[in-house]
């Protein structure tokens, strides 16, 4: 075991002696050391309860005959930082978590690990680390929250955001914004749609590193903290097997994880942080796949932000599980990759059952023929550019327009409030990439404006950053190269024709290649944004591209 190093022979008194200070028997010492990655937090509402599903993975580890260490990790909610300076963090704050779990874990020498993430940079950030350290690991998350609830119909964070655009409209009252703010967020969790969190944690099970009901079982339900002891327990079970992550996650389960994201309808982060974990394990992650994927598998499953639907709809449903289940006997996902869960994949589902049609549709009634993400390439794009498909209107899937160019987040939502966008043009938000803004900020109050002031069938918005994943309409994100990055989107210019063909994955700026030569010649060099220090500042200079995943060169 990796933790004798620091608890066998006489040398290693001193290392026993620290030990003992914490209370550790001689009994718990000869077990394999186990730790527990927390990421609880009284400043995210979906880790608030994280302490509850930490006690109950530690004791499944017991149980299993383990001695588990609890460390806490950090970690920020993206709603409360979204469009303020706050939001520069955000994306950064992913490597943070996988450097923190990565030396804890490294200085302690622990055997193995479990990851008690939820939210949106936490989740995946706690996979980089699995798949860099590569000893035994098991993640289970906080789970989804609940929808609210008015009027008789489900809401959710993302309800709140477009509200806003409802209000600078003068369609919602003071009261009514409110209301809508006490009702959207009943529980503790990660926000009840298919946003970023709740992709990566149904992503998780796919991928072989969690059980059964990971990415679905409520929050607040009991089943969670029996989920979190079967974790513990699980982990063990890893331990005994030298079952480690480098093994679960394979090329073949990467693709199972496309396969799984296009029949949900995704959050468009899942290509930043799928491609970051790949590159953590040593994976390709070509852009392409996404689009060849998509292509053979329909997407069947439609939940808010693309509908009214919500995750514990799915939960209701079968859950991840079922859908796996459903995509593996159609031959549209490969059954014999490994999980935690069982020997494989197929096996770990094989119980499972669609209990409604209507939350995940059988393979000849699908919501759309093709997946729910698509990549975009095209003189605008030359690396790509990532846009949610199944959350947009059909009248926006082809789009011609005139550009709106803005420089930043902030001069874009000014705009939006002052009713400044014109119906058919194509908003243009640059300098907001990993380099540039720095760190890749989420959009979704531009985004929620757009569709509140009733937009989103005549606009599409288009930005080197990303956009959160209650993100609707024809949103197009993570263009690359960015502008910080010499990207052809740092030479459009106001009224510039852009062409979006989402069904043939093109994305092309309507000048000529002579007339962006002389563009390109005559823009100063490009520098980095004034006033960025601390740890933004090293993040600009090791910082990749949005098509590797904005992973630390």
């Amino acid at each position: 075991m990796r933790s004798d190093e620091i608890k066998h022979g006489p040398e290693r008194a001193p290392h026993r002696a620290l030990l003992r200070a914490l209370g550790v028997s001689d009994a718990e010492m000869e077990r394999p050391f186990v730790g527990v990655a927390d990421s609880f937090s009284e400043a995210i509402p979906g880790h608030v309860h994280l302490r509850q599903v930490t006690e109950a993975v530690k004791a499944g580890v017991r149980m299993a005959g383990g001695t588990p260490f609890e460390f806490g990790v950090p970690g920020i909610c993206d709603g409360i930082a979204m469009n303020h300076e706050g939001m520069l963090y955000s994306l950064p704050s992913r490597e943070l978590v996988a450097d923190g779990v990565e030396a804890v874990a490294k200085g302690h020498a622990f055997d193995a690990l479990v990851l008690v993430p939820s939210c949106d940079k936490i989740v995946p950030g706690m996979l980089m680390a699995a798949m860099r350290l590569d000893i035994p690991a098991v993640m289970v998350g906080g789970g989804p929250m609940l929808a609210g609830r008015q009027g008789g119909r489900a809401i959710d964070l993302n309800t709140t955001f477009e509200a806003v655009g409802r209000h600078m409209a003068g369609d919602l009252d003071d009261e009514g914004l409110k209301a809508l703010e006490c009702a959207a967020c009943p529980t503790c969790g990660s926000c009840a749609g298919m946003f970023t969190a709740n992709s990566m944690n149904c992503l998780a099970e796919v991928l072989g590193l969690a059980l059964p009901g990971n990415g679905t079982v409520p929050a607040v339900y009991a089943e969670r903290l029996r989920l979190a002891k079967e974790s513990g327990m699980a982990v063990m079970r890893a331990l005994e097997q030298d079952l480690r992550p480098r093994q679960i996650v394979s090329d073949a389960a990467i693709g199972n994880a496309l396969a799984l994201d296009a029949s949900l309808g995704c959050s468009t982060n899942t290509v930043l942080h799928l491609a970051a974990i790949a590159t953590e394990g040593g994976l390709d992650f070509p852009l392409q796949r996404i689009n060849e994927v998509a292509s053979r598998v329909p997407h069947l499953c439609k939940l808010a932000p693309a509908n009214d639907l919500h995750v514990e709809d799915l939960y209701h449903a079968g859950g991840i599980q079922a859908l796996m289940k459903r995509l593996i006997d159609a031959g549209l996902m490969d059954g014999s990759t490994k999980t935690v869960a069982a020997a494989t994949q197929a096996e770990a589902v094989a119980a499972a059952q669609v209990l409604d049609d209507d939350v995940i549709r059988p393979l000849d009634r699908p919501y759309h023929a093709t997946g729910g993400l698509a990549v975009l390439f095209g003189n605008l794009a030359p690396k790509g550019a990532v846009v949610k498909e199944g959350a947009v209107a059909d009248e926006m899937l082809r789009h011609r327009g005139p550009a709106q160019v803005f420089e930043s987040e902030v001069e874009a939502f000014a705009a939006i409030s002052g009713d400044q966008i014109r119906k058919g043009s194509v908003v243009v938000i640059r300098n907001c990439g990993p380099k540039g803004a720095p760190g890749m900020p989420e959009m979704l109050s531009p985004t929620s404006a757009i569709v509140g002031r009733g937009l989103d069938k005549d606009v599409a918005l288009i930005t080197d950053g990303r956009f959160s994943g209650a993100t609707r309409g024809a949103a197009i994100g993570h263009v690359a190269p960015e502008a910080q990055a010499d990207g052809p989107v740092g030479l459009v210019e106001d009224g510039d024709v852009i062409a979006i063909d989402i069904p043939a994955r093109s994305l092309t700026l309507e000048v000529d290649e002579e007339e962006l030569a002389r563009r390109r010649a005559a823009k100063p060099p490009v520098t980095p944004r004034a006033g960025v220090t601390g740890y933004l500042a090293r993040y600009v200079k090791l910082v990749s591209g949005a098509e590797k995943g904005a992973v630390l060169r």
